[in-house]
């Protein structure tokens, strides 16, 4: 675990300028800390433990402002920057050196069973409010750009913007993306725009159902 956790430290150290030291890493980082928290209640979450587990992953959420699900499964060497409002589901792989920045979700369509959330491969990057939903691979290298939207793959070392999100670059060359007969659909940009806003009021709504029911049984008892 400690070897694990230098390797985190030093992602942190390398890729983030503002990071001086490994001690500033260690104690002010919240990412950093969502991770640690993570790693523990992911090894209750292989054991079975999962009231454990999930009473550790909302306590992380409670302290940093992430969002990790203990099923989740993460590599090493990863920064989480800034961190607030990231989620990472269930089903999500995040592989090793993966960059993700603040308001990052990581989530669901809602209509898939199993395997419902994406998988990032090595070195994948994506930017402030980016939303990848759906069980797709992102492949290694590859850039999401902020605020993008992404319902399908990415190949590896592609970058891709937008709403929905296309791929614009690849490996580093741009990609001739004029075509008349493939525009994108306003009308569809503005549904999935929708769809994503649908997604974060149903889970608000839950959370309220819950209290509500939660203050009820207080009240009878």
């Amino acid at each position: 675990m400690f070897k694990g956790l230098r390797k985190d430290i030093n992602a942190i150290r390398e890729r983030d300028p503002a990071a001086r030291s490994a001690l500033e890493v260690l104690l002010l980082y919240s990412g950093l800390h969502a991770l640690m928290i993570y790693r523990v209640a992911h090894w209750c979450y292989l054991h079975r433990l999962f009231f454990a587990a999930r009473f550790l992953s909302q306590l992380g959420k409670w302290l940093t402002g992430v969002e990790i699900h203990p099923g989740a499964t993460i590599g090493r060497g990863i920064l989480i920057d800034h961190g607030s409002g990231i989620v990472i589901g269930e089903t999500a792989v995040v592989g090793d050196n993966c960059t993700l920045y603040q308001g990052v979700t990581l989530g669901g369509t809602g209509k898939d069973t199993g395997k419902r959330h994406p998988t990032l491969e090595d070195g994948v990057l994506v930017g402030a409010g980016a939303k990848l939903l759906g069980p797709f691979t992102v492949g290694a290298g590859a850039k999401v750009a902020a605020n993008a939207v992404v319902l399908g793959p990415i190949p590896a070392g592609c970058t891709a913007v937008g709403i929905p999100a296309r791929v614009v670059r690849r490996d580093g060359k741009k990609i001739d993306n004029l075509d008349h007969r493939h525009m994108p659909d306003p009308v569809a940009q503005e549904m999935c725009r929708m769809g994503v806003q649908i997604q974060r009021l149903e889970k608000q709504l839950r959370l309220l159902e819950e209290e509500l029911a939660e203050t009820r049984r207080r009240t009878s008892a």
